[in-house]
């Protein structure tokens, strides 16, 4: 995109910068349409699960409610509680949403179509991600409340337990690609299931680490069941209690950008990303667009899934499965990965 606005007769430093603009808002705007619809979407498969119709009056099938709900809250007035930090109660649900949408810039939708490139990509998202719970922690203190306090406790402890977990899986998968490119990570899937599956989760050592990936993604991203910073029956509606209006708005479109971005990864990591499911010619017509997209669409219909049946754990439980059961796994099953590559790749 630089080299076409040079060619238009831009120098080449604003016809970076343009292009950079032009990049950000091709996924940032996309993204947000994306975060509507999938809320939509949400709704219509918690509906179906417990035989209800769901959003069904605004628009065409209810397909503008979210849009509805989205101007409700626009409209609605900004109420800051008095005894609150309000610098700090203000920022928190700012960094929540900006830290969702940075993680987007080196997740790669086709060949060549992502933001940035780079050979950190997966170490970039790892650090993007843990950042993530600042806000919830600085909004869960500056509300000056003891629910949302006692949710922001929670949600730090949640996010220690289970991002060990996913970056001992994370190394299983490096170990495998040889890359920390998130590009190359793919292309290294290409056929590597007897030559014709394109995806790691084929290999039977990596088919137990998709597994505790998805299962901590939906705890890292505080998704059903795991949604115990949230939970009303005990702390009211967790860390954004005192919150209303876009205030509120923002907290709700960054935990939809993340759990679209556990997606993406779980796509991304495990089922070949942007290659279709067989490598088979006639299925490379298909844009590559469209399959990433498509395995999206089909992790999150598993994580409504189990929103919609799974019962929320108690906290106890939480902890125990993240620190007594998926600690040690991963980290067992890095020992046998990398034996594994030692005898096969390297012997």
């Amino acid at each position: 995109m630089t080299d076409f606005f040079v060619s238009i007769g831009i120098q080449y430093g604003w016809a970076w910068f343009l292009a950079t603009v032009a990049g950000v808002l091709l996924i940032a705007l996309p993204l947000m349409l994306g975060v509507a619809m999938i809320i939509y979407a949400d709704r219509k498969i918690w509906a179906a699960m417990a035989l209800r119709k769901g959003p069904n009056v605004v628009g065409p099938f209810g397909l503008l409610q979210s849009f509805a709900d989205g101007l409700k809250v626009f409209l609605q007035e900004t109420i800051i509680p008095s005894a609150s930090n309000k610098g700090l109660f203000l920022i928190a649900p700012i960094i929540t949403f900006t830290v969702a949408l940075l993680a987007w810039a080196v997740v790669p939708f086709g060949p060549g179509m992502v933001l940035a490139d780079i050979n950190i990509g997966l170490l970039y998202i790892l650090a993007i991600s843990s950042l993530g719970v600042y806000g919830v922690v600085i909004a869960g203190w500056a509300s000056n409340s003891k629910y949302p306090f006692f949710s922001a406790m929670r949600a730090a402890a949640q996010m220690i337990s289970y991002e060990v977990s996913i970056g001992f899986i994370l190394i299983c998968v490096i170990l495998f690609a040889n890359t920390n490119n998130l590009s190359l990570m793919i292309e290294a899937q290409r056929g590597f299931g007897f030559g014709i599956v394109n995806g790691f989760f084929f290999h039977i050592l990596l088919f137990p680490m998709w597994v505790l990936f998805l299962i901590s993604g939906m705890a890292e991203t505080a998704r059903a069941p795991f949604d115990l910073t949230e939970a009303e029956s005990e702390l009211v509606a967790g860390y954004q209690t005192e919150y209303s209006s876009m205030s509120f708005a923002l907290f709700w479109l960054g935990e939809y950008a993340n759990v679209l971005l556990m997606c993406a990864l779980n796509a991304i990591l495990f089922f070949g990303g942007w290659l279709p499911p067989i490598d088979w010619e006639p299925l490379y017509y298909v844009p590559g667009i469209i399959w990433f997209l498509l395995k999206i669409l089909f992790f999150f219909f598993i994580f409504s899934w189990v929103k919609a049946t799974v019962p929320r754990f108690r906290y106890d439980q939480l902890m125990r499965l993240g620190w007594k059961v998926f600690l040690p796994m991963s980290l067992l099953f890095v020992v046998l990965v990398s034996g594994w590559l030692m005898l096969t790749r390297y012997s």
